[in-house]
């Protein structure tokens, strides 16, 4: 592969959230040796300052990318979201501005999973009561309201690649597993599909929440269906803050209705460690309260941390755009005795055809293009001629609808 057209030890790359240095080394490894890296988050007005020069920025799940740090980063390529989500960013505004965003939607899946079956087996065994005592000094040696996983059924909502790796890890214990998507899911192992939310709810003996946050999955979990719920069942949720209505939770588990819950993200949390943190359900028995934690292994962390990084090397050399959200999907493969030069314009009739007239005219030859579209933009790669690449860049800069052109290499 040939060195990008634009040197990349000026290439700017801000890394937020303590970012792994699996990242890092992974960026200057390959030649990026401007490489910035915060422990923590930035309110907007800083983050602002911060980006103007930023050709990359890396995040995790506080930093916000607004409208208002889109316009501020007028030299920004791409943005790597350092965990599972992306609903930090504002991404019709960065699909606007030709931004490619990337993730990593699996590389904390193992984490999360082996949690969720931990934080299960604590609480059908009613720990957090006994640990308690214990640390006061008080001896609670019983069986009673303690059973065994085994035997009991796991009811998952949201059957995705975390939802469907707790159901392998389930049923390894014994459990019977079933499972409830809006989608068609096919069943790992022995999992079944439950027709109803109602139905899965009034079933399980634990039931374990890994939905996205949307509008449709907001309070989810809600007054008006934990009713449904087995009496004395268990409620674990690893997925989304906003999904549980906690004070409809809270009271439930004082009816007795749930015996135990292990609530691991909420709908507002602090900004950093050591900041006041509160909840309806703080002070209950049988409650496994922590800080965002489900994905916050080592082992996570470096995977994400190479996952992402790789994403936008990718995109960087090759105009590779495969896991983009943003930016249409494209993969290439590299074109001898040519220079590649990434095209962004709004999806609106007549680009390819203007691109194509613009550089005929100019007897500029294509050695290869390709076209990928969203509903609102396209992407355009070509490779041309070498010796007519800095003219044909220039010729692509002027195409009406254009938002973003780069020479590449």
């Amino acid at each position: 592969m040939e060195t990008t057209s634009y040197p990349k030890e000026k290439i700017k790359i801000l890394l937020l959230e303590n970012i792994s240095d699996k990242a890092v080394k992974n960026f200057t490894r390959n030649g990026y040796t401007q490489v910035e890296k915060l422990t923590k988050a930035l309110p907007e007005d800083e983050l602002i300052e911060a980006v103007k020069n930023a050709h990359l920025i890396g995040i995790r799940s506080k930093t916000k990318i607004t409208p208002r740090v889109l316009e501020a980063a007028k030299k920004l390529q791409a943005i790597g979201c350092f965990c599972i989500g992306v609903n930090q960013v504002n991404l019709d505004r960065a699909t606007q501005c030709g931004v490619a965003v990337f993730n990593a939607p699996y590389s904390n899946t193992r984490s999360v999973a082996e949690l969720v079956i931990g934080a299960a087996i604590m609480l059908i065994r009613r720990i957090p009561d006994k640990n308690i005592a214990a640390h006061k000094g008080i001896w609670m040696k019983e069986a009673k309201g303690s059973y065994e996983l085994r035997g009991k059924t796991l009811g998952i909502i949201g059957y995705g690649n975390i939802g469907s790796q707790v159901s392998v890890l389930a049923e390894g214990l014994g459990m019977k597993v079933i499972f409830y998507d809006v989608e068609t899911k096919l069943p790992l192992g022995n999992a079944t599909d439950s027709k109803s939310l109602k139905e899965l709810l009034s079933t399980a003996d634990v039931v374990t929440l890994h939905v996205p946050e949307t509008a449709q999955t907001k309070n989810l979990i809600n007054k008006n269906n934990l009713k449904y719920f087995k009496k004395g069942s268990i409620l674990i949720n690893y997925a989304r803050g906003e999904v549980i209505e906690l004070p409809a939770l809270r009271k439930a588990m004082e009816d007795g209705q749930i015996s135990g819950a292990a609530i691991d993200v909420f709908p507002v949390e602090p900004e950093k460690n050591g900041d006041r943190f509160e909840t309806p359900l703080q002070g209950l028995p049988n409650v496994i309260l922590t800080p965002h934690i489900g994905g916050s292994t080592e082992e996570a962390q470096e995977n994400i941390g190479e996952d992402v990084s790789n994403k936008l090397l990718n995109y960087l050399d090759k105009g590779i755009t495969f896991g983009s959200h943003t930016v249409p999907a494209l993969s290439l493969p590299p074109q001898a005795g040519a220079h590649r030069i990434l095209h962004i314009h709004q999806n609106v009739p007549g680009v390819l055809s203007a691109i194509n007239n613009a550089l005929s005219t100019n007897h500029i030859n294509i050695v290869g293009q390709y076209l990928k579209t969203n509903e609102s933009i396209g992407y355009v790669v070509v490779d041309v001629d070498k010796q007519l690449s800095r003219k044909a860049e220039g010729l692509l800069r002027e195409v009406p609808n254009t938002i973003k052109v780069r020479l590449l290499y």
